[in-house]
């Protein structure tokens, strides 16, 4: 009986070893595949521009705005372009084609003195475009080096203070004012005039974000195992940064045109043989009144409001976007 019973356990043993076999293996230790449990595939830009794309309006707006600035520059190399600053006769009486309205020859009419304000839009545009990109990208430079230094630096945070408080006290419209009287009117001219104040609130924004930012554990951190402090800057505190840097870039641009535009409504914008949404706006104003002429407001007009609010859709859309707290 004994052996029969040993017999048993053994043959047991033996059917539980084989399925055993069958079912489990031992487990090995692989130092690369435990590496990649901790990887993450994680792209800041990535979900970025992945909820950028999820706000139908503001990439409609974006590509629009793209379109418009493509056309901007290839407008004057389409067919049966006119000049935007040659005075057009009347072949049949020998006069100027003065306040023609909008027909098949001159798409948007003409002004007092016979231009065809078709192409001087398209050309006012671009100039205005170009002044503003330019104004937007110096401010967001001057901004953000000031305002990074102000606001990560402890021994740079009281003369920066004291420079901000000296020129956030200067108004705007007198510096525009004085570099119009002191320089040569032109488009440098005005960016200069708009650049002297306008990194002010970028640097202020900056500089309390950063503050806030700065003395968190993982910058900390940082720091303390000798991680410099623009390495800091550009790897920890930037992707908090962009949301604020974008907002205030998209606004930079339909601002500095605005300023265009009112500096040449006080007289002291670019010169008239210099095409601008400023310079057309400005000659419309004074025809206002008059319902025959007004379209010489109204087309420059709806051009300046349709770059004012794609910019601001665009902008605070890709604000969010940018925010790392919207990315899942």
């Amino acid at each position: 009986m004994g052996l029969f019973t040993k017999e048993i356990q053994n043959i047991s043993e033996k059917s539980n070893n084989q399925l055993n076999d069958h079912l489990f293996e031992f487990a090995t230790v692989d130092d690369a595949k435990a590496e990649e449990t901790a990887y993450s595939n994680y792209s800041y830009w990535r979900s970025t521009f992945r909820s950028f794309r999820k706000n139908k309006i503001a990439v409609f707006l974006l590509i629009f705005v793209i379109g418009l600035i493509l056309f901007t520059f290839i407008q004057p190399y389409l067919p049966d372009q006119k000049s935007p600053t040659q005075i057009y006769i009347n072949a049949e009486t020998g006069m100027q084609d003065r306040n023609v309205a909008p027909n098949d020859e001159y798409i948007f009419g003409t002004n007092s003195i016979g231009q065809d304000l078709w192409s001087r839009i398209w050309e006012g545009t671009r100039t205005s475009l170009f002044i503003g990109f330019a104004v937007a990208i110096i401010e967001v430079i001057i901004g953000f080096s000031v305002g990074a230094l102000w606001g990560y630096s402890r021994k740079l945070e009281m003369p920066i203070t004291q420079l901000y408080n000296i020129v956030d006290n200067i108004p705007t419209t007198i510096v525009l004012i004085l570099m119009a009287y002191i320089l040569r009117p032109g488009i440098s001219t005005i960016i200069i005039a708009m650049c002297i104040t306008g990194w002010v609130e970028m640097a202020r924004f900056l500089r309390n974000q950063i503050v806030i930012l700065r003395d968190r554990e993982y910058n900390l951190a940082s720091k303390t195992l000798g991680t410099p402090g623009y390495k800091i800057i550009i790897k920890n505190l930037l992707p908090y940064l962009i949301s604020v840097i974008m907002l205030r870039m998209s606004l930079a641009v339909p601002a500095a045109i605005g300023a265009e535009v009112f500096l040449t409504y006080i007289g002291l914008g670019l010169p008239v043989s210099e095409p601008s949404l400023g310079n057309l706006i400005n000659e419309g104003r004074v025809l206002m009144m008059s319902p025959d002429l007004r379209y010489q407001l109204i087309f420059p007009s709806i051009v300046l409001s349709v770059i004012t609010i794609a910019f601001y859709i665009i902008g605070n859309a890709f604000a969010d976007a940018a925010d790392p707290k919207n990315h899942v």
